[in-house]
């Protein structure tokens, strides 16, 4: 686990979203380490986040505990969710995660895809 960890959270979770991903681990058929959360680019605005549950960390992921279930981040991603909340809501016509980042400036129309501006050194001076 990187030394930032010690410092501050990358991303916290609320309690509908890590309840949501402790269901699906204790329904998986298979041993869990974790959720790999990270971004990619793609899309209209230019990047979008990833979700996967991971069979193990790789060696220099920050590796987030919070309610009960353990988030792996890819140390690319850091800066990009430093201060991210991911919460998962229901509605009448769908359900889903759903991520409140700071980092965020813009998104596209279908909410597929977002503009994310990483995080400054000064971000993380105030974080630790």
């Amino acid at each position: 686990m990187g030394s930032i960890s010690s410092r501050f959270k990358v991303m916290t979770l609320t309690e509908a979203a890590a309840e949501r991903v402790r269901e699906i681990i204790a329904a998986s058929d298979k041993p869990i380490a974790g959720l790999r959360v990270g971004v990619k680019n793609g899309g209209c605005a230019g990047m979008s986040y990833t979700m996967e549950f991971a069979e193990s960390s790789a060696p220099h992921d920050e590796i987030i505990e919070d309610k009960g279930v353990r988030v792996l981040i890819d140390p690319k991603a850091v800066l990009f969710l430093l201060g991210t909340r991911m919460d998962f809501k229901t509605d009448r016509l769908s359900a889903g995660f759903v991520f409140v980042n700071p980092n965020e400036t813009s998104a596209c129309g279908c909410g597929e895809s977002v503009a994310i501006t990483p995080a400054s050194a000064d971000a993380l001076s105030a974080s630790a």
